[in-house]
């Protein structure tokens, strides 16, 4: 995703890959904010769905990062919220995240609010988590705010003025 995806679209599109944006729903969404956070500098803005914020801390991450990588203390080199803590504060990019208040893995998975202490505590103040009242996990939710992350990639990109 970080290597090879952005050769690959080097090679068909004429894009300008000194400004690139990530973006994900769920493990995905974890896996853009890890993507960001493993690569300072590399990407102008990140955005996430529903993101699994903390696996180390939730039983679906527990089980993969003990059975991938041998224990969750290993896991820790891959989860988000554990690695906002060290980013180098010269590269932070805008990170724009919608979590619905009626998904199901709100409180057991996705843990939204340990990402968002723990950039506040890294001085890392570009996050911005969106709380949306009565959305779930589903594709609906990330159709009806795909808008706005597209508006958010566009501005950090130089593309699109508020």
């Amino acid at each position: 995703v970080t290597q090879e995806l952005p050769d690959i679209v080097g090679k068909l599109f004429p894009v300008d890959d000194s400004r690139m944006a990530i973006s994900g729903h769920s493990m995905g969404g974890h896996g853009a904010l890890v993507c960001h956070l493993k690569n300072p500098g590399k990407y102008t803005s990140v955005s996430a769905f529903s993101p699994i914020c903390n696996p180390t801390k939730c039983p679906w991450g527990e089980k993969a990062f003990t059975g991938y990588l041998g224990s969750v203390e290993a896991g820790k080199a891959y989860d988000a919220t554990e690695l906002i803590a060290s980013f180098p504060k010269g590269t932070q990019a805008p990170i724009l995240i919608d979590q619905g208040t009626a998904d199901e893995f709100l409180d057991s998975a996705v843990l939204p609010k340990h990402f968002t202490a723990a950039a506040a505590k890294a001085g890392y103040n570009q996050v911005t988590l969106r709380m949306q009242p009565c959305y779930d996990h589903s594709y609906y939710f990330i159709s009806s705010f795909m808008r706005d992350h597209i508006n958010h990639h566009a501005t950090a990109l130089g593309l699109y003025k508020k």
